[in-house]
């Protein structure tokens, strides 16, 4: 593996990886006699190729995957072809509950022009700001590139040793990248990679203070007696229908 190094981060480059594939006749829901079989039905595409019906191995698949990501060269070797046919693994797709691997998308590539992908953001080292208390965010976990498929990074190693103090951060155009060779895609230059932000301060519960009876004036009922707001408080009516008592003679 070929690394280039520099200040912040690091682009690493892993070799070619190989592949031996046969042409597939079983296509639609058949495929599933195939997965039976361990074997994994998959398509070769590109610009002026002529899309390509294969079947692999999975086992052999999972393992050259795991080395090459979306970004390492695939040379794919297709039943008796003279000549092997260099491929990126664009699309994988997984069975959600089982996890079993169900297709593959290989994109084959002119090894003479550029490519653009989408490589992994890793970061390398321990902060000295965090072991302070600072809080370590993360903004971004890919980035765009161009570049010659030979001379793609399979990642990009974000060095995180320099931020020593709370605010510092890296940012994409401190991204040092080969600029002959690797072109990176992005329209805001100054996007935050990580940063290191203060530590959330606690808040204090706030206790509610208790209500304070309210004491009546002298000469005024209770305030439970007090007619409500804008009311007058009724006085009894006499009963109009019954008659006074008469007098004694």
């Amino acid at each position: 593996m070929t690394l280039l190094k520099s200040k912040g981060i690091i682009a690493s480059m892993a070799q070619a990886l190989k592949l031996t594939a046969q042409k597939r006749t079983l296509t639609g829901r058949k495929v599933k006699q195939l997965r039976r079989k361990q074997i994994l039905p998959a398509n070769i595409y590109g610009k002026d190729v002529k899309s390509l019906a294969i079947e692999l191995p999975v086992k052999e698949f999972k393992s050259v995957l795991a080395q090459a990501g979306e970004t390492n060269i695939i040379n794919v070797s297709v039943d008796k072809e003279a000549k092997s046919r260099p491929v990126l693994v664009h699309h994988v797709q997984v069975d959600p509950v089982s996890d079993e691997l169900l297709h593959a998308d290989l994109r084959q590539v002119d090894l003479t022009k550029k490519v653009t992908v989408m490589v992994p953001l890793e970061l390398k080292g321990a902060s000295p700001a965090v072991a302070k208390g600072g809080v370590l965010v993360r903004l971004l976990n890919e980035v765009e590139i161009e570049a010659l498929p030979s001379d793609l990074p399979d990642k990009l190693e974000v060095d995180i040793t320099g931020l020593e103090e709370i605010g510092q951060s890296i940012t994409l155009k401190q991204v040092p990248l080969d600029t002959v060779k690797v072109k990176l895609l992005t329209e805001n230059p100054d996007e935050l990679v990580v940063k290191i932000e203060a530590p959330a301060k606690e808040e204090e519960p706030v206790v509610a203070a208790a209500p304070v009876a309210e004491v009546a004036k002298e000469g005024e009922p209770p305030a439970a007696a007090k007619a409500p707001a804008g009311e007058e408080a009724k006085q009894p009516v006499p009963d109009q229908d019954k008659k006074p008592a008469p007098k004694k003679a």
